[in-house]
């Protein structure tokens, strides 16, 4: 029922600027009411209007003003400012919200991490640091309290990446009568000592890195082995199953290239240097073995019959100036056979070359 009753919002941001609120829709309905402030005690008091005003749906909802001591008296009036509406006098010491702490440093010892930050100028005693944190597999931030401003924790898994937050709150009712924390300072992510971007990617340490990198090296120069042996493999098998079929161009190289490809004229010219060439390999051959025979057959106690080798070369008695055919004739073994009224005795080891 008094001017005090009315239910406002105080805000001392670090003890620098004043910020007070209230529900203007509900308690000055179609009204815009005008806020005066004066710092202080005594009777004589200088009122300010409020020059900065926070606004709802066009209407004056709340006044933003520097701090200028610890003892506020705020009055809300009509919009001329000749009817007070409310009033009320405050300790904004005990209004304050505290401001993010400032340099916040990480120092890592094997599971254990410590946290610290700047210590404020100004009360604080009246300050507690907290810090939470959590890993990509928790749900639920752990908190932990400490005097402002160094907090230490342990118990870290190296191979989680975990995500911090630190902010300070002042006490109550000690300090302030309002539970007023700090805004969270900017949020970090730590993994084994290092500091990272996020937790959300897939982030990996240098060494698990180097790991992945050695991994993939090796994967590569494998499949590359594999490849070759397959490729060897397929060469031998192509050559097994298809052949190479040789160019006849090149051991013909004159049927192509004299004859244009005419067989029957490359036949015609070439008919008897094959023949000639064929009875000079083969005639020297006849005689070496057929003295051979004659040799063996003299050292051999004369046991046998003189074998005989004849040799006929029919190109002279052909009129038609072609070579004789050579017959190799492969007898039985100890066989008699007669010609031109001679008996020949041959055995596995002779021929004879007609």
């Amino acid at each position: 029922g008094g001017k005090d009753a009315i239910n406002t919002t105080i805000v001392n941001f670090n003890n620098e600027k004043m910020q007070i609120t209230w529900a203007t829709r509900e308690l000055f309905p179609n009204e815009n009411v005008s806020f005066f402030y004066t710092f202080g005690e005594g009777t004589k008091k200088v009122w300010k209007p409020c020059t900065t005003y926070l606004l709802d749906q066009d209407y004056n909802s709340g006044c933003l003003f520097k701090t200028e001591g610890p003892t506020l008296t705020i009055s809300i009036r009509n919009s001329n400012g000749s009817d007070e509406l409310f009033a009320k006098n405050l300790k904004a010491d005990f209004y304050i919200k505290p401001s993010p702490p400032e340099n916040v440093t990480f120092f890592w010892k094997e599971d254990t991490v410590t946290v610290s930050c700047n210590k404020p100028e100004r009360n604080a005693w009246c300050l507690r640091f907290e810090l939470q944190y959590k890993s990509k597999f928790d749900k639920e931030w752990q908190s932990r309290t400490s005097k402002c401003c160094s907090i230490g924790e342990q118990g870290f898994d190296p191979r989680k990446c975990y995500s911090f937050r630190v902010r300070l709150r002042r006490l109550v009712p000690h300090c302030n009568v309002v539970k007023y924390s700090s805004d969270w300072a900017a949020e970090t992510f730590w993994m084994n000592g290092a500091l990272l971007d996020s937790c959300d990617d897939d982030i990996t340490t240098p060494q698990s890195k180097t790991v992945i990198i050695l991994s993939c090296s090796l994967a590569v120069l494998l499949m590359m082995l594999i490849l070759l042996i397959l490729l060897c493999k397929w060469q031998r098998v192509h050559m097994s199953v298809l052949p190479a079929i040789p160019d006849p161009k090149y051991p013909f190289a004159d049927l192509f290239n004299d004859h244009n490809g005419n067989l029957q004229e490359w036949l015609d010219k070439n008919d008897h240097v094959v023949l000639q060439t064929k009875l000079e390999y083969e005639e020297p051959e006849s005689i070496t073995e057929a003295e051979s025979q004659q040799e063996d057959g003299k050292n051999s106690d004369k046991q046998g019959p003189l074998e005989k080798i004849f040799t006929f070369s029919g190109a002279a008695e052909n009129n038609d100036g072609k070579a004789a055919e050579i017959a190799c004739l492969i007898p039985t073994p100890n066989t008699t056979d007669p010609f031109a009224g001679f008996h020949i005795i041959m055995n596995d080891d002779m021929y004879v070359m007609l």
